[in-house]
């Protein structure tokens, strides 16, 4: 049993925004300074400009910002023409909203397992799930890397499938055999600015790329009321638009990225050779075809509730990504899936661990870290 009574206060936080912010502030409030003189806060002059910013750092032709990642996928869905009696592929191990996106549409998500290395999508997995009433698929570039992209297209082509990458913890990831960052490559991209993702907001928001003019002009009107212009609608839209004080901190925070990122990826390095010789423990590994960004740290470990109980009681901000895969979670029983259908993700999710991961993390928290987790073995 994972303990929940824990009142100590964390030595080492499992994400701290505060560096982030004493590194941007001196932009940051003439930035919404100027939004409050102009008053354009809802789709204002920073929405249009991030968006452009975003989909030239994606490698995209468009981008169009909307109110969080859960909307990105589901209003990618409804771009596409998903709904009743369709089928969506997605991974049995991710974050539940990946799933919720294609239910909240009236499809049914099919769960596929996922590979013991990366936590991805299991390309051996995809096909067998395909049936005729499969429109899409949703790939999840999980902990900050990305599915095998090349595969994962062939099967699409060959069977005719849209693809929606899920990238709300991967920005800035590179797919390496294509040199293209994820959110560039399926149909459309969709990545979350919640406030502890590598790039992320004041709250909730997201944001959804794409390389095709028409897909782009519907979620353009999906996000906005389906509108054309204030009073005239022409589909059925929803109110999903991106605040314009977000766009602002997002693009002062998007010029800094590829640093942060950068500084994950030396934290993750020190983390990795610290914990090469603790056997009981398996660190993250990098595909060879993609980047890894780090959004979360995670590793595995055969005694997860004693390890996670010792972290937390001696000061360390550990959290679990995922505890429970998709087709165990009591909200989809109904579909019908058992205990054992996806070996792959019921092991890692009763293994996994994420460790505190955060840009300005010092060497000396890290060793802190690890030097609890030795302590519990």
């Amino acid at each position: 049993m994972i303990s929940k009574n824990y009142t100590v206060k964390y030595k080492v936080p499992f994400s701290d925004l505060l560096p982030i912010y004493e590194e941007i502030k001196d932009e940051l409030t003439p930035a919404i300074e100027k939004i409050y003189k102009k008053g354009d806060f809802i789709l204002g002059e920073s929405v249009k400009l991030f968006e452009q910013e975003f989909a030239d750092y994606c490698g995209a032709k468009y981008a169009i910002g909307v109110s969080s990642g859960t909307d990105a996928l589901f209003l990618s869905l409804k771009a596409l023409g998903i709904g009743l009696g369709d089928e969506v592929i997605v991974p049995a191990y991710t974050y539940i909203a990946t799933a919720f996106a294609v239910t909240y549409t009236g499809a049914k998500p099919v769960f596929v397992d996922i590979n013991e290395d990366n936590y991805c999508m299991n390309m051996d997995c995809l096909e067998k799930a395909i049936t005729e009433n499969t429109k899409a698929i949703i790939p999840v570039h999980l902990y900050g890397q990305s599915c095998n992209m090349n595969k994962l297209k062939n099967i699409a082509t060959k069977h005719n499938l849209k693809v929606i990458e899920d990238a709300a913890q991967a920005h800035g990831a590179i797919y390496k055999p294509l040199n293209k960052r994820v959110g560039s490559i399926g149909d459309l991209g969709c990545f979350s600015f919640y406030p502890s993702k590598n790039l992320g907001a004041f709250g909730d928001g997201g944001i959804i790329t794409t390389n095709s003019e028409e897909l782009y002009k519907k979620v353009f009107m999906l996000r906005d009321c389906g509108r054309i212009n204030k009073y005239e609608h022409i589909i059925i839209g929803r109110n999903n638009r991106l605040d314009t004080v977000h766009a602002a901190a997002l693009r002062i925070k998007l010029t800094r990225l590829d640093k942060w990122n950068e500084l994950r990826q030396k934290s993750a390095d020190y983390y990795n050779s610290l914990l090469k010789d603790v056997q009981e423990v398996v660190t993250p590994k990098v595909s060879e075809y993609s980047s890894h960004i780090y959004h979360v740290y995670a590793v595995r470990v055969k005694n997860r509730d004693n390890v996670i109980n010792h972290l937390r009681q001696n000061g360390i901000g550990a959290l679990i990504h995922y505890p429970i895969p998709l087709h165990l979670q009591k909200a989809y029983e109904s579909l019908g899936y058992k205990q054992d259908d996806f070996p792959i993700s019921e092991k890692v999710a009763s293994e996994i661990i994420s460790l505190p991961m955060f840009p300005h993390i010092t060497k000396e928290q890290i060793e802190l870290v690890v030097t609890t987790i030795k302590e519990s073995f």
